[in-house]
Order: structure tokens, then sequence, then C-alpha cells
């Protein structure tokens, strides 16, 4: 994989596809549906997907595509693949609320080694760099890359002191009885992938998910936030987060900066 390319093709989509996610959140009407599962969808979900998707295969035809909006390549048995969320976090789209990225990975033998996401409505971009470190570029963003700057984790977080960032839409009471095991400093809450940016950037520390997902919505973020020195473990056993598993699907896991002390679950 010629990696340099891999991260210009990826920004570049995702900006493309992020533009045409705006200008359906500008207008009146989203023309939200549900899908089989009764998750929504509108029409920006579907423009982003067919923009990013036709972008990849003509870019790397010979790497299978795996993407939220195309049920059939959901059937692959894979380990190193491309995986698109065109839309994470249609909830807060539908909601006009903002929290919503663009995600595009590249996973290599079951792990994502580059990453980028994009939240068009806060103007925020993330990405893995050529060489594998995790950079925040600066907009207004164009063509070629802007300036950017190296994020990292908090290097020395205190688990007397952590900031915690959870989801907006999927906070439960399981999730919080776990984070009541931490001394937490202060909370947050974010959706879609940028709470694993918030950790990455070390606005954040400790980031629990026990809630269901898959992996198109969290390669993208985990890839940058490993990038920037962090980690995503399995909540059961605290191994390391692999992807390509059978139907995609996410176990519970917890993204944070090594220097937390993880409890037992």
């Amino acid at each position: 994989m010629e990696f340099d390319r891999l991260t210009a093709e990826m920004r570049r989509l995702a900006l493309q596809a992020g533009r045409r996610i705006m200008e359906i959140y500008e207008a009146e009407d989203m023309a939200v549906r549900a899908k089989s599962d009764e998750s929504p969808v509108t029409a920006a979900d579907e423009a982003a997907d067919a923009l990013i998707s036709d972008g990849l295969r003509a870019a790397f035809p010979d790497i299978p595509l795996v993407t939220e909006e195309q049920a059939q390549t959901h059937e692959q048995s894979v380990g190193t693949f491309l995986i698109v969320d065109p839309l994470d976090g249609t909830k807060e789209f539908v909601q006009r609320r903002g929290d919503f990225t663009v995600n595009i990975a590249y996973v290599e033998n079951g792990v994502p080694v580059r990453g980028v996401v994009y939240a068009p409505a806060k103007g925020r971009l993330f990405y893995t760099t050529g060489d594998g470190r995790s950079v925040e570029e600066k907009g207004p963003f164009g063509d070629q890359p802007g300036t950017t700057q190296p994020i990292g984790v908090n290097p020395t977080p205190d688990n007397r002191g952590l900031m915690v960032v959870a989801s907006k839409s999927h906070r439960d009471a399981a999730t919080d009885a776990y984070i009541a095991q931490y001394g937490v400093r202060d909370m947050t809450s974010a959706g879609s992938s940028l709470k694993f940016c918030l950790v990455a950037t070390g606005e954040a520390d400790l980031y629990p998910r026990l809630g269901r997902t898959m992996e198109w919505d969290t390669a993208a973020g985990d890839a940058v936030l490993r990038g920037a020195g962090g980690e995503v473990v399995r909540f059961d056993d605290h191994t390391p987060l692999t992807y390509g598993k059978p139907g995609f699907e996410n176990p519970f896991f917890v993204a944070y900066a090594p220097g937390v002390l993880l409890v037992k679950a």
C-alpha cells in the first residue's frame, strides 16, 4: 500500500463527501427514512456513500471495500480492507446537532492503521499521515493539505482526575456505573467518532462504549487514536480490538490514553 497516496485519497473523498452532506444538512427537508433495522438514513448518507465508494474503488480496485450503506459488502470475510461510514451520527445530523462525521479507514491484518475523520459542521479534520502519525488539519480545507498540527494523547492522565467522554445518544446506566469506578475530574459528551478524536488530542482521557457498534463506526477513529498514541481494547478482557470480525460487529470496548489504569470489567 502506498500510504501517502492513500492518505491523500481518503482526505480528498472525505472533504468532498462533507461538502455534499452540508448541502443537504442546510436544506429545509432532509428526507429521513428508516432502514430495515429501524435506524435512520438520509439522502446525505446515500450521496456521501456513493461518492466515497466510487472514489475508493477507482483508486484501489484490488482492495476489498466494506461500507455501511451497501449490505452486500457485509458478507465478506476479510482481514485487509477499506471500511467506510459515510455519515456517522445520523441522529445528530437529523437533529442538526453538528456532531456527525465522515469516516474512512484502511484495515491491515485486522488492525486499523490509517484513517480520516471529518466533522464538516464542526470544521474539524483528523487523519493519519503516510507515516502513520495522526494530525489535525486546520481549515479552511482546500484541495491540498493546509496547516496540520500533530496530535497526541494526554501523556500523564491521573486516574484521580480523568476527563471522560461518552456518547450523546447512547448513554446508559451500565456506562455510568463503569465510569463511576474512576476518579473523574469532568465529563463531556460527543456524537459519532469524534469521541475517539477527543482522546487522540488529549481533550479527553477515557471513552468507554458499553453498547452495540459496528466496525465502520469505529475503524477511522480507532486509527486516528492509535496514531496519536492511544489504545482501543475489548471491554471484557482488555485485549486489542480487532477488525474483520464476522458480520463486522464490535464487542463493548474502551478507548483510552495508555496512562489510564483500566479497572476490571
